[in-house]
């Protein structure tokens, strides 16, 4: 029996390196798109790069998801790079990068792995990396919501939850 596909992309965003951010996930379930999107006061790029990816992986646990492909994108190399290629050797070496350092944002990744790990138990789940500002309408989209996220102080921007149709018709003609 074929699983059915959960799709998600994720972005972060900060106004200085750190500064005020903004992270942003898209969900596209069964011609159905769910938006989200949260702000942090004062934090780095890379971390509402990966916020994004955790919260994203945080609703699919919550919301106790069960035999789907789960294909999350990201135009951030760290992150998925991070996932795909370096996560395990940094477990091996108790968390410390190839020079011997504690990785850095090693809670995010620590939170981001224990969820990996509970959603593969009954889910298959696979990272891609997405070139950023590429025209890919759902990676602009949620680029604007972690950018306006960040400008805005977390006043949300309107987020959408419906049909795939009705999103494209608002968001796809604009990107």
């Amino acid at each position: 029996m074929k699983k059915e596909e959960i799709i998600i992309y994720t972005d972060g965003s900060s106004l200085g390196n750190p500064g005020p951010g903004g992270w942003g996930a898209l969900f596209l379930v069964k011609n159905r798109v769910m938006e989200m999107g949260g702000y942090q006061k004062e934090t780095t790029n890379n971390q509402m790069e990966l916020r994004a990816i955790e919260e994203a992986l945080k609703k699919m646990a919550e919301r106790g998801v069960k035999n789907y492909k789960i294909s999350l994108y990201s135009d951030s190399q760290y992150c998925i790079k991070g996932l795909t290629e370096w996560i395990d050797g940094w477990k091996k070496k108790n968390w410390k990068n190839s020079t011997k350092r504690e990785v850095k944002n090693k809670e995010y990744w620590q939170r981001i792995d224990n969820l990996k790990k509970f959603l593969e138990l009954e889910n298959e789940l696979t990272f891609f990396y997405v070139k950023a500002h590429n025209g890919q309408i759902y990676n602009e989209r949620v680029d604007d919501i972690a950018r306006v996220m960040a400008e805005s102080s977390g006043r949300e921007p309107k987020l959408f939850k419906g049909s795939l149709l009705r999103w494209e018709k608002e968001f796809g003609k604009r990107m």
